[in-house]
C-alpha cells in the first residue's frame, strides 16, 4: 500500500486538476495557432510583459553605454588638454633656456671687453677692483666652494589619486610653502652663508621668494619640489648654526608630523651660478676724487 502510494506520487508530479488545466490551455494555444487567431488574453499579457522587460533592459544598457562613453570622452579630453599645456610649458621653457644661454654668452663678452679696457689705466684698475667687490656682494658672479645643501620636498601623495590627471592627492599641510623656503634661506644667511641658490637659481640682494597659485617663484621663475637650497660657506659652521636655529627646529618637527622631506648634507664642492642682474633704470657718473681708494657713490 505504501509502495503503490509512493509510486503514484512520483508518477503524478502535478495535481490532476492542474494537469487538466495545463492540457486544456495547450490545446487552446495549438488550436489558435492552426486557425491563425490571436492568443488568449493571458498569454498576450505575459508576452507584452516580457517585451516591456526586454525594452527596459535595452534602454538601461543604452543609457549605461552612453554614460560610459561620455565619461571616457570627458576624461580623454581633459587628458589631452593637460598634455597640450605640458607641451606648451616644455616648449616655452626650452626657448627661455636658450635665450638665457645666449644672454649669458653676450654678458661674458661684454665683461671681457670692459675688463680689458679698465686694465689699461691705473684708475681703471682701481675701478675694476671695486667692481669685482660689488659684483661679489650682488651675486653677479658665479661662486664655487664647500657648503651645505638643504632639501625640502612635498609629502608623498595619498593612495586615492586622480584617475583623470593620474596624480595622487596631497594634503595641504604636506605641501612645502614659500614661507618654508624663506625660513631655510634666512637661517642659512644668519648662519654665515656667502652665497645661496634655490634649484640652481642664485639669490641676490633683490631676490624674491613667493607663491603664485600653487607654484613657488624665485625671482618670477617657477621652482618645483624637491627644492634644493645650496649655500656656500664653512660647511661645519653652517651646519652647526643652521641646526641651532629655533625656527629650523620647528620646521623639522612639522616636517615629521606631516610627512614633508627635510634633509641636509655637508658638501665639499658646490657650484652656484651668477644671478640675473636687475634692470638698470638710471645711473649717475662717479665723481673723481683725489683718493684712489674712495668708492663710487651709490647709483640706481
Amino acid at each position: 500500500m505504501g509502495a503503490s502510494l509512493l509510486d503514484q506520487v512520483l508518477a503524478e508530479t502535478l495535481d490532476p486538476a492542474y494537469q487538466q488545466a495545463a492540457d486544456a490551455r495547450a490545446a487552446r494555444v495549438r488550436a489558435a495557432a492552426e486557425a491563425g487567431t490571436e492568443l488568449p488574453s493571458g498569454s498576450r499579457g505575459r508576452r507584452v510583459a516580457h517585451l516591456l522587460v526586454a525594452l527596459v533592459l535595452a534602454v538601461a544598457g543604452l543609457l549605461a553605454a552612453i554614460t560610459y562613453d561620455q565619461a571616457s570622452a570627458g576624461a580623454k579630453g581633459r587628458s589631452q588638454v593637460r598634455e597640450a599645456l605640458l607641451n606648451d610649458i616644455d616648449r616655452e621653457s626650452t626657448n627661455t633656456d636658450t635665450l638665457t644661454r645666449q644672454l649669458d654668452q653676450l654678458r661674458t663678452r661684454v665683461d671681457r671687453t670692459r675688463d680689458s679696457a679698465l686694465r689699461a689705466t691705473t684708475v681703471g684698475q682701481v675701478a675694476l677692483s671695486q667692481l669685482a667687490t660689488a659684483e661679489q656682494a650682488g651675486a653677479a658672479v658665479a661662486v664655487t666652494g664647500p657648503g651645505l645643501a638643504v632639501t625640502l620636498a612635498d609629502a608623498k601623495p595619498n593612495a586615492d589619486g586622480d584617475p583623470v590627471g593620474g596624480r595622487g592627492t596631497t594634503n595641504a599641510a604636506g605641501t612645502v610653502r614659500d614661507s618654508d623656503v624663506q625660513l631655510v634661506v634666512n637661517a642659512l644667511w644668519a648662519a654665515g652663508a656667502e652665497a645661496i641658490s634655490i634649484d640652481g637659481q642664485r639669490l641676490g640682494p633683490t631676490s624674491t621668494i613667493r607663491t603664485a597659485g600653487q607654484a613657488i617663484l624665485v625671482d618670477l621663475k617657477p621652482v618645483s619640489s624637491p627644492y634644493l637650497v645650496s649655500a656656500v660657506g664653512d660647511k661645519d659652521a653652517l651646519s652647526k648654526k643652521f641646526l641651532a636655529d629655533r625656527e629650523v627646529e620647528t620646521l623639522a618637527l612639522v616636517s615629521q608630523s606631516y610627512g614633508l622631506r627635510f634633509v641636509f648634507a655637508k658638501e665639499d664642492h658646490l657650484s652656484l651660478p651668477a644671478s640675473t642682474p636687475s634692470e638698470l633704470h638710471f645711473a649717475q657718473p662717479v665723481p673723481v676724487t683725489s683718493s684712489p681708494a674712495a668708492g663710487p657713490t651709490p647709483g640706481g
